[in-house]
Formats: C-alpha cells, sequence, structure tokens
C-alpha cells in the first residue's frame, strides 16, 4: 500500500496525517436558464448542489413522490441539532484550521472523477460545503456543475449555482445530471437507502455517481476510551461516537438503490494529535460532534479526564502523542444502461476453469 504523510499545524500542535490506499422540481433545463441569467460562459463549470438540513423553498421542491426505503425508516440523528453544529462552525473565525480532513477526501474524490474518461455536461455536489471537490476540477471534465450554498465557499475557477435543500430530499427531477458527487456527508443521514435511490434517480442513464463517507472502525479509539471511563465513574455508558456504516453494507446499499457496476473501497486516515481534548475540539471545528438521538447532553469532568488518560495509556504514541482513525469508505456506482457491459448467460462459457493448466502446456499434453 501507498502512504502519504502531511502535517497540519494549528494552534493546537503539530498533527501528522498518515493516508494509506486500500483500493414543482429542478429540471435541467432551469438550472441551465439559471446559469445562463447569471452570465456563466458557455464553457464555464456552474456546480447545483444540495446542501444540508435545509428546508427547500415551496417553489423548487419535488412533486409529492419521495423515493425513501420505507415508510419507517430510522430516525437516528438530530437532523436540526446537526444544522446547529455546521452553522456554529461555519461561524467560526479560525474555520478553515479544521478543513484539513475535507481537503484531502474531495481531492481523492476528484481524482476519482479524472480516472473516467468522459466529459460530464451537467454535475450535482450533494453537500458540497466549501468546494472542496470542485476547487480539484476545471471546465474541460465538467461543463456546468451545481453546489450547495455556503457563505464561506473558496473562490475557484468554477461558476457555481447554488441550492439549498436536504440529501434526503433532492429538489431535482429524475435523469437530469450526468454525474453527481458527495463527500463526507451522507454518514449524517437518517435514510441512507433512500438518499442513495434518489441520487440514482437525478441521474441519466449511463451517469455516475462518485461518493466519499466516514465509515466502517472510525474514531475507535476514541470510541473505547470513553466507553471504558464512563463505565468505571458512572456504572454504565451511553453512545458517545456516532454509528457508521460498514462497506460490505455500503455495497448492498448501493446495489439496492439501483446502482451498476459498482467499486467500493476504503482509505484509513490516521491523525495524531496532543491529546483526546485537542480532538474532540477539532471534531466540533469541523461540525462534526455526535448528534445521535440516544446521546447523553453531559459528559462529567472527571470522566472526561479519566478517558484522556485510557486514551494515551492504550493507544499513546511514544512522542505523547495520540492516533485517531478515520475510515473513509469511497464508493463508484453507474446508473444501469443498456450500453453497459453486461455479465454473460449463466452457462454460456466455451471454456472450463479445469483445463486452464492445458495453456502452458505444449501441443496440450495430458496433465502429469
Amino acid at each position: 500500500c501507498n502512504k502519504m504523510k502531511c502535517t497540519v499545524l494549528n494552534s493546537a500542535g503539530s498533527r501528522t496525517t498518515t493516508r494509506t490506499r486500500t483500493r414543482q422540481t429542478m429540471s435541467s433545463r432551469v438550472c441551465w436558464k439559471l446559469l445562463q441569467e447569471a452570465g456563466a460562459p458557455p464553457t464555464a463549470l456552474s456546480w447545483i448542489c444540495a446542501s444540508s438540513c435545509h428546508r427547500v423553498p415551496a417553489c423548487l421542491r419535488p412533486e409529492p413522490r419521495r423515493r425513501l426505503s420505507s415508510s419507517s425508516s430510522m430516525n437516528v440523528f438530530n437532523r436540526a441539532m446537526k444544522r446547529r453544529q455546521k452553522d456554529w462552525a461555519a461561524s467560526l473565525q479560525e474555520r478553515h484550521q479544521y478543513d484539513y480532513l475535507r481537503e484531502e477526501v474531495g481531492a481523492r474524490v476528484a481524482d476519482r472523477v479524472y480516472d473516467i474518461a468522459r466529459t460530464f455536461p451537467l454535475a450535482l455536489d450533494v453537500g458540497g460545503g466549501k468546494s472542496h471537490i470542485i476547487e480539484h476540477l476545471n471546465a474541460v471534465r465538467l461543463h456546468h456543475i451545481a453546489a450547495d450554498h455556503q457563505a464561506h465557499r473558496k473562490q475557484t475557477e468554477v461558476s457555481t449555482l447554488s441550492v439549498q435543500a436536504d440529501e434526503e430530499f433532492l429538489p431535482f427531477r429524475e435523469n437530469s445530471f450526468d454525474l453527481v458527487l458527495s463527500s463526507l456527508t451522507l454518514h449524517w443521514t437518517n435514510d441512507l437507502p433512500g438518499a442513495l435511490s434518489q441520487i440514482c434517480g437525478v441521474l441519466k442513464p449511463d451517469g455516475v455517481f462518485i461518493g466519499a463517507m466516514v465509515g466502517g472502525e472510525t474514531l475507535y479509539e476514541l470510541r473505547c476510551s470513553l466507553q471504558l471511563a464512563e463505565t468505571e465513574r458512572e456504572g454504565g455508558f451511553s453512545p458517545r461516537v456516532s454509528p457508521y456504516t460498514s462497506m460490505s453494507q455500503l455495497g448492498n446499499l448501493l446495489s439496492r438503490a439501483g446502482f451498476s457496476m459498482l467499486t467500493v473501497d476504503v482509505d484509513e486516515v490516521q491523525i495524531h494529535y496532543p491529546g483526546m481534548m485537542e480532538l474532540m475540539m477539532d471534531l466540533q471545528g469541523m461540525g462534526e460532534s455526535n448528534c445521535a438521538w440516544n446521546r447523553r447532553s453531559m459528559l462529567h469532568r472527571d470522566t472526561m479526564l479519566a478517558a484522556a488518560a485510557v486514551y494515551k495509556e492504550m493507544y499513546g504514541n511514544e512522542d505523547g502523542s495520540v492516533p485517531a482513525t478515520f475510515d473513509i469508505i469511497y464508493m463508484i456506482g453507474w446508473k444501469p444502461h443498456e450500453s453497459q457491459a453486461k455479465p454473460a448467460r449463466r452457462g454460456s462459457a466455451t471454456a472450463s476453469f479445469g483445463d486452464l493448466w492445458k495453456v502452458d502446456q505444449p501441443g496440450g499434453s495430458q496433465k502429469p
């Protein structure tokens, strides 16, 4: 595996990131019209994105049909609290100090776009945030793109059209976009199967979805330390770290949503912090604090100090720092189209795997 190290400095101290690579509605025509009225040049990249946790104006809301996974989808996260957390993080003067993880993941998502040898006339970034993906793309590969509303969006060469919406209720017609992107936002959705189904719906046939989300054993060090300390000090524990989706579960959800030709891989990103308190401060600055309904609102001071001691004792490095592991799951899925390669009919093979040994035998000699 290839490893890459980069150092991020802020007031909390130096941090080294080690990345290991494991491999009614708004139609397309309306989007283009809005871009033209905004004065965007024909070759400009205009991006429309659906931001999280904001209600869409009535004129942009989709028709009553909603492609949710079921009428009784799980309600795990407090979406209103997550909106307040992100709004608070965006209001910080030093907010750019907490973007190191999103910038790295956004660059990796953009790399996967360049791996596809085609252009995308119209694209959508679900939860685009501060343009962490857009800044790595250009108008040669993407002609027009949509991104979410963000007051502190980075200035790029891309002309951007922003729409506030909810990832679980996309205000776009079906078969509208050639490409849909998402980076580190879908792990806060209550109805992930329904969100993936809607993404597949707004894609044109043979369109592609490229996304990244936190999953797997992310922050297992923090989870274990808090559970041990809270159990010892308070006689029990509550979930302090949000639940995450595993890679195998995500592959099944993508298939269930209607995607084909799936690719799912994991990047393990390990970041070293001076201590557990600095890690929790950075998570708060990222807007990634826990917002599960079943969490306890208060954590006692002595429990936090005990958890920090457990964290350093169990996982600490020789230099006194502590690691925090993030499992970033990358996914690529295509909307089915008749031009895509399909598996051969069962039983149509003309050769047997049992005869493969004959390939290197001169004259097809008998097996010794």
